[in-house]
């Protein structure tokens, strides 16, 4: 295979990642002129229609979801090549990849991760996307829910409360609301604004980390993990919890690489440090009264 065919490749897998030309450019640094030029360009080489093209991305054909899975599986080898050969130097990269808030909390305690005298570096990718683990795009990831694939194993952590937070000593009254972008509401807790309180909602954002920082500014209520908000001395819970959002926590890891000696350390001391904070996860630590 030449080099530019895989180069070629890889821009692919970008887009279809991304859905669309302006997202993988903000991850190859191309424009998304070039790169629609060079998925079309790659089109024409193989033959196939690649995507179906609107205004509001890019999806994939059939023939277009076959290429990404031969493509991933190439990766899933070649990763799987790079691992054993960094094992035999006694180091290595564990790749973790987690929500906002869960990986907020790993950095907060990033050093009961990643002891000084580890030979191994972490890779952190933050997102509220699933954590793909089937073709080892990921070592470790944080899922809400059991993964049903059978190359995968998972470790109950818990549960997940959520409750509505506002700051401390506002008016409960305060009909405002604050949201994360619809197009960026992924998960559950993100879309429960849109849901129940669409017409209210005064400002977006972009990313959840920023929601607390507008509630502590007074511009609204939000809904936030109680893990989250219980622990901010500047907000207090607006009612109680939602039950509907609460969800159970995994750990999870592709079944093969979970015992290469780096991957067991880290996830056995993410698991120690979420499951220490069960009770704060699971809603149970009222906010500061």
């Amino acid at each position: 295979m030449k080099n530019s065919n895989w180069d070629s490749y890889q821009l692919f897998l970008q887009v279809a990642r991304t859905g669309g030309l302006t997202g993988a450019s903000a991850a190859t640094a191309l424009s998304p002129a070039t790169i629609g030029r060079r998925m079309l360009d790659l089109e024409q080489e193989l033959g196939r229609t690649l995507f179906r093209r609107s205004q509001t991305g890019y999806r994939l054909t059939s023939d277009g979801q076959i290429l990404v899975d031969h493509l991933q599986e190439m990766e899933a080898a070649a990763r799987k090549v790079d691992a054993w050969r960094q094992s035999s130097e006694g180091g290595g990269t564990v790749r973790i990849t987690a929500g906002t808030w869960i990986s907020w909390l790993l950095t907060e305690n990033f050093s009961a991760i990643r002891m000084p005298a580890d030979a191994f570096a972490i890779s952190l990718t933050i997102g509220e996307a699933r954590a793909n683990l089937n073709y080892r795009e990921s070592d470790i990831g944080i899922r809400a829910f059991e993964p049903d694939e059978s190359n995968l194993a998972a470790r109950l952590l818990g549960e997940v409360a959520y409750a509505v937070y506002v700051r401390r000593n506002a008016s409960r009254d305060d009909a405002r609301w604050i949201a994360v972008g619809a197009e960026d509401a992924i998960s559950s807790y993100l879309r429960w604004p849109y849901q129940n309180a669409g017409s209210a909602i005064v400002a977006t954002v972009n990313r959840p980390r920023s929601l607390p920082d507008l509630v502590r500014a007074g511009a609204g209520k939000a809904v936030l993990p109680c893990f989250v908000g219980d622990l901010d001395p500047e907000l207090e819970r607006c009612g109680g919890e939602l039950p509907e959002l609460r969800h159970r926590q995994w750990i999870v890891m592709n079944a093969e690489d979970r015992h290469r000696p780096e991957i067991r350390t880290v996830a056995d001391r993410m698991t120690k440090l979420l499951k220490s904070y069960t009770d704060l996860f699971a809603g149970k630590r009222a906010s500061r009264g």
